[in-house]
């Protein structure tokens, strides 16, 4: 059997799949297609496999390819070195993991000059093989070693003592040995905390964990990414804490003495050593590596899944915005932004200490709001937020009845890296930093997508411990979760940003910047077919891009769907098979029969049915935005206290972050409240992401509020 063959086996088994499926997926991905494009049009060839498991079966092809290289170079390692048996090149060729690949090539590794490497320089491998042989001595232990005493071994203890250094470094070499003991130390060992050094945590930030021990096979990936920041900042002293009496039994059945040979005390002598000096500190790092890496994993996981729910988030569109950056000595800035997101007027206020113009401060917004007719206004949640909200819920009370204006708290994470940005500059020449904050500010509300891509997503403040992990690693996930939501949606050509034109399957920003240089010199595109005359925009990046990408009002009304160039022409033979046109009033009523009659007209038009599936949807919804369907931000007209909250109220909020223990909701106060895990629901919830995603509006009922501390419980139990 072939390689891929056995990959796509392997893989198959895996994600619970057809071998055929992996294969397929495979090809596709190999010859340059993008995994937006693979997952949305060749569902027919990958046998309609999600965005999900087309990312898990390339990750998995990778890291297998690469295993099979190394198993390459490790086979022809040994084969030079002339010690390949059959049972090794077996044992290598069957290895699943690169672990078990290493584990077995040990011994066979150049390495740099050990103490076994001396001691079998001065003759002492007969002695050492002789304590592994275990037999029964005819001789005191001082005589058998006597012929090894030498000019360079000057006594029986030398000898020994180097014997033993060959037998330590044979035992340490042994990969069925090293792997039971990792798998018994993975089980019951424990990771045991103490206070490291007080000057480093001066806040007391880690002191849960001063005294603090948990078997590290479940301890939580949210503790262990804190474990393992509180000890490199010198706070914590951690390790790994495994009984050398629980291990005795293992190393005594890999390596067992013989009790009535001589030699057995020398034998159990160098199993301690082997164990405690060179394979414990080498497991700990092992496994204490790889637990972090599963953290690392769902740190990842829940970072990308909160991202996507957060860029997802509906937009709120047709609304002139009033975007308020607040702040005390600097002011607070103040921007309007028009419908189509244009910036049309700024201005700085002083409503805080120490200016304290509060009145002043209200007359300059109501005149804003008058003269720009503004019916929302987005305000960030830093610093001086809640105070800013005060002012803004007090103007809107003054306002006259036939004017009614709502406000919206907006993150603002990440607003500040956006307008230092040279994008910002781009977009917005002539403002100072802090206003275009305050144009980014209201731009989140109208479209948070358009807007967020503008940020690294590590700045956008939905992820936990994101600071504890592999930056590279962090940087491709979020990135693969940014293309999807964009792809997810769609692009307009006409008014998208190079910053997120760039997420489109098969665009670069180089190609993005290209695309909106040439609207900038010809106008608005008028087709996607338009999009051939672009520099540098090749067949192949319009055939993964085409689909992608929304043309509103041009010459051909397709432009406007998610339906693919290359399948018009299956379009136009479906209108011509009903007899229909595109304006016949009864368009929507044959397409919806059409589409109870799936695999009969799928079959008559010589399409796939997943194909003619998509291309109904997008038929019978042109241009919509599937985020409409998601429950729009709550609206807020007047502002609410923590000294008014009470146990038992019930409140709407909207969810701000999950993390592995719970949620936080902002319910209109300054803190956000925390639902524990636990009163999530009235069952048992394992992971809080089946439950709530930031962006949903929850019903939440107040259970505490420790107004000392800044704490507030809540649930939605009930609520």
């Amino acid at each position: 059997m072939d390689l891929e063959r056995t990959i796509a086996q392997t893989i198959a088994q895996e994600l619970d799949i057809r071998p055929k499926q992996v294969a397929r997926t495979a090809d596709l991905l190999d010859d340059g297609n993008t995994v937006p494009f693979v997952a949305r049009y060749r569902k027919e060839v990958t046998g309609e496999l999600d965005e999900t498991q087309i990312r898990a079966i390339q990750e998995r092809i990778a890291y297998l390819r690469t295993l099979e290289e190394r198993k390459k170079t490790v086979l022809k390692s040994i084969a030079e070195q002339k010690k390949l048996t059959p049972a090794l090149q077996e044992a290598i060729r069957s290895a699943t993991t690169r672990q078990e690949v290493e584990d077995l090539y040990l011994p066979y590794r150049p390495k740099r000059r050990t103490r076994a490497t001396v001691a079998r320089e001065r003759g002492l491998e007969p002695l050492a093989e002789l304590i592994l042989g275990q037999p029964r001595c005819k001789q005191s232990i001082e005589k058998l070693a006597a012929p090894f005493v030498s000019e360079q071994v000057p006594s029986i203890e030398e000898a020994y003592e180097g014997a033993r250094d060959i037998v330590i470094e044979t035992i340490v070499e042994d990969a069925d040995l090293r792997k039971a003991i990792r798998s018994r130390t993975l089980r019951e060992a424990e990771l045991a905390c103490t206070q490291g050094k007080p000057e480093a945590d001066p806040q007391k930030k880690y002191r849960t964990y001063y005294a603090h021990r948990e078997r590290l096979a479940i301890i939580p990936a949210h503790r262990l990414l804190a474990i393992n920041r509180g000890q490199k900042e010198g706070a914590l002293s951690v390790k790994l804490d495994m009984s050398f009496d629980r291990i005795a039994p293992t190393l005594e059945r890999h390596v067992p003495a013989n009790p009535r040979s001589c030699l057995a005390e020398e034998l159990a002598q160098a199993r301690v050593e082997a164990y405690k000096r060179r394979i414990a500190p080498a497991i700990e790092r092992e496994l204490r590596a790889q637990r972090t890496d599963q953290a690392e994993l769902e740190a990842i996981a829940i970072f990308g899944s909160n991202l996507r729910s957060l860029l997802l988030q509906p937009p709120i569109q047709g609304h002139i915005v009033m975007g308020i950056d607040p702040g005390y000595r600097t002011g607070c800035k103040v921007a309007i932004v028009s419908a189509t997101a244009q910036f049309l007027e700024g201005q700085t206020i002083y409503a805080h200490a120490p200016q304290n113009h509060w009145q002043e401060s209200k007359e300059i917004l109501k005149r804003l709001i008058r003269r720009h007719g503004v019916d929302l206004i987005a305000i960030g949640n830093g610093t001086a937020s809640r105070e800013s909200e005060a002012l803004v819920a007090e103007l809107i009370q003054e306002l006259p009845p036939d004017h009614s204006v709502s406000y919206v708290m907006v993150s603002e994470a990440g607003a500040s890296v956006y307008s230092a940005s040279e994008l910002a500059r781009e977009e917005l020449p002539g403002l100072d930093v802090s206003m275009r904050g305050a144009v980014s500010i209201a731009r989140r509300l109208q479209d948070p997508l358009a807007e967020l891509v503008k940020i690294d997503p590590q700045s956008i403040g939905v992820g936990l411990y994101q600071h504890d992990v592999e930056e590279k690693r962090l940087t491709q996930a979020l990135d693969a979760v940014v293309e999807s939501a964009v792809n997810y949606v769609g692009v307009d050509l006409d008014t998208a940003s190079p910053a997120l034109l760039r997420y489109v399957a098969g665009l670069t920003q180089r190609t993005a910047n290209n695309i909106v240089a040439y609207r900038r010199e010809h106008g608005a595109f008028r087709s996607r077919e338009q999009l051939r005359q672009v520099k540098g925009l090749g067949d192949k990046t319009f055939e993964q891009a085409a689909g992608f990408l929304r043309v509103r009002d041009g010459q051909e009304p397709l432009d406007n769907t998610s339906i693919h160039p290359e399948s018009y022409s299956v379009v136009h033979k479906l209108f011509q098979y009903l007899g229909i046109s595109p304006q016949d009033p009864t368009l929507a009523d044959r397409l919806t029969a059409a589409r109870k009659k799936l695999d009969a007209t799928a079959a008559k038009l010589d399409v796939g049915r997943p194909t003619l599936s998509d291309i109904l949807d997008a038929l019978l919804s042109p241009g919509r935005d599937p985020r409409e369907d998601l429950p729009p931000p709550i609206l807020r007209q007047d502002i609410l206290k923590m000294e008014d909250l009470a146990e038992g109220m019930v409140l709407q909020g909207t969810v701000r972050n999950v993390v592995p223990f719970g949620a936080f909701v902002d319910i209109g106060v300054k803190q956000d409240g925390l639902v524990h895990v636990s009163q999530l629901a009235d069952r048992y919830v394992k992971d809080p992401l089946e439950i709530v995603s930031p962006g949903d509006v929850v019903q939440v009922r107040v259970l505490n509020v420790d107004h000392d501390r800044g704490r507030i419980g809540l649930s939605m139990k009930d609520a």
